[in-house]
């Protein structure tokens, strides 16, 4: 069964909007890990708009389970403050400045040399990498020679086109998670998965070792509470 990483930047923007420290991160994250989360995952960028730096140090002395932290290798800030906090997980995002959430996957031809200088340098630090690619068959093919660990599938277009005709939606990733297995690499997804779209994808989706959702479920925690939905996301799992 593919494991649920929480990701509770949406925890942090509604924290910032107000000032103070409500709701409490901290609290959410254990809380997050107590009602079954097998993960948490965080998104610092360089204005911390949501999470903030001091965030990472504070969850890394808390989180008993998987931590994850995704951004833009490309920030030397966000190189340092991932060394410093040594999480089970770095995910490598090709985001750029100002982006307001990541739209797309890295170009790992264009970028197969920068890719595996900067791979080498967490994978040295003993923190397992994945990268953050579209399912394009070619794309994975040269992820699979960076050394990267893993791959995150990008899965925005699998969500908007799911209503319409999901076996055509899901077909570029099945694609793509089976030539990413058969290469030895593993296999997370994030973007839009929701509690209407996940099951069939974790159903279709050969060796899915893990899946990271922030927006719909802390959306959903709105109207169905916090401990509720996140049982509910991990039975589209089972």
């Amino acid at each position: 069964m593919a494991r649920l990483s929480v990701n509770i930047n949406k925890i942090a923007t509604l924290r910032n909007s107000r000032g103070g420290d409500n709701p409490n991160l901290i609290q959410v994250a254990k809380d997050c890990e107590r009602f079954g989360a097998q993960g948490i995952t965080v998104h610092p960028r360089p204005d911390e708009r949501h999470i903030r730096y001091q965030d990472v140090f504070d969850l890394k002395k808390i989180v008993t389970t998987e931590f994850n932290i995704e951004g833009n290798c490309q920030e030397q800030k966000f190189i340092d403050l991932v060394l410093a906090n040594q999480p089970e997980q770095v995910t490598l995002v090709p985001d750029a400045l100002g982006q307001i959430t990541s739209n797309h996957g890295w170009d790992t031809i264009k970028n197969q040399q920068y890719l595996k200088d900067i791979i080498r340098v967490f994978k040295d630090a003993g923190i397992r990498v994945s990268i953050f690619v579209d399912p394009v068959v070619d794309m994975i093919d040269a992820a699979a020679t960076t050394g990267t660990h893993r791959i995150e599938l990008y899965t925005e277009a699998y969500a908007h086109n799911y209503l319409t005709n999901r076996e055509e939606a899901i077909a570029p990733y099945v694609q793509a998670a089976e030539t990413a297995y058969k290469l030895g690499l593993g296999i997370n997804a994030g973007h839009d998965l929701d509690l209407h779209n996940l099951k069939y994808f974790a159903q279709n989706i050969p060796a899915l070792d893990e899946v990271s959702i922030g927006h719909a479920l802390i959306s959903d925690a709105l109207y169905y509470g916090l401990e509720n939905t996140i049982q509910m996301y991990l039975r589209q799992l089972a």
